[in-house]
């Protein structure tokens, strides 16, 4: 099977996930073994913090006040151990983003910055419940020239509306996911275009406690996306998926 490639305007900023090694350990002054043993751990830390202190009811505070620069290690191991899989999802923002683009729950900021390299792309809002997460993600756009192009914020911004939204493994971390994509469909443009996923599943051994894996959740959620959005098709072998506003 052919591989589709990183287009020109992105091939010399895609390496390591947009220098995201060197941005880890520069934001937070560690040296290179430490980064690499906090990647090793970090998805099992995450784990365990959850067991100890999530509840669902407080989730909103458990990724704002509690999980800090934790969150930094646990998604830069997923994103650089899956390399292929996330430079797939670079290459569907590539294909649909333009505008003005919200990249909600941006986690390390690999989305947003991939859809402010876009060349059709007017700005990007990031936006981000975890304060270390914002810090984050505006150090790396000052380091890539791109403080111009990426808003960070905390909230969407009110009144706003936008020509795609982006997120990417957020949706299975909100208590009411279905009242999420209807907020998204509210603030989504008529001819605009939103691509997601989400995995509702704690993981074989409870690896994502955080995960909402109830039932009549996960129904609800297919049911608001079936009625509300259209999905189209992208060539690429991932769970992330492309949807339009029904009309």
């Amino acid at each position: 099977m052919t591989k589709i490639s990183v287009p020109p305007f992105l091939s010399s900023h895609w390496k390591d996930s947009f220098s995201l090694k060197q941005h880890l350990q520069e934001f937070l002054h560690l040296d290179s073994k430490t980064l690499d043993i906090k990647l090793e751990t970090g998805q099992q830390k995450m784990a365990n913090l959850a067991h100890k202190d999530f509840d669902w009811s407080k989730a909103a505070a458990f990724y704002r006040d509690k999980v800090g620069e934790l969150y930094l290690f646990e998604l830069g191991a997923w994103h650089l151990a899956s390399y292929d899989y996330i430079e797939n999802t670079v290459l569907l923002i590539i294909d649909h983003a333009q505008g003005q683009v919200l990249d909600f729950g941006g986690g390390i900021g690999t989305h947003t910055i991939a859809a402010a390299l876009c060349p059709q792309v007017e700005q990007v809002i990031y936006c981000d419940i975890n304060p270390i997460s914002r810090e984050f993600v505006q150090y790396r756009a000052k380091q890539l020239g791109l403080s111009k192009k990426i808003i960070v914020c905390e909230q969407i911004p009110p009144e706003e509306t936008f020509d795609t939204i982006v997120s990417f493994d957020v949706l299975e971390h909100l208590p009411d996911p279905s009242q999420q994509l209807l907020e998204f469909h509210e603030i989504l443009k008529p001819e605009g275009k939103i691509i997601l996923n989400w995995h509702f599943f704690k993981g074989v051994n409870q690896e994502y406690p955080f995960h909402i894996d109830d039932p009549q959740v996960v129904n609800t959620f297919f049911n608001t996306i079936q009625s509300n959005f259209l999905e189209i098709f992208h060539p690429y072998h991932i769970t992330a998926r492309c949807y339009r506003k029904w009309i």
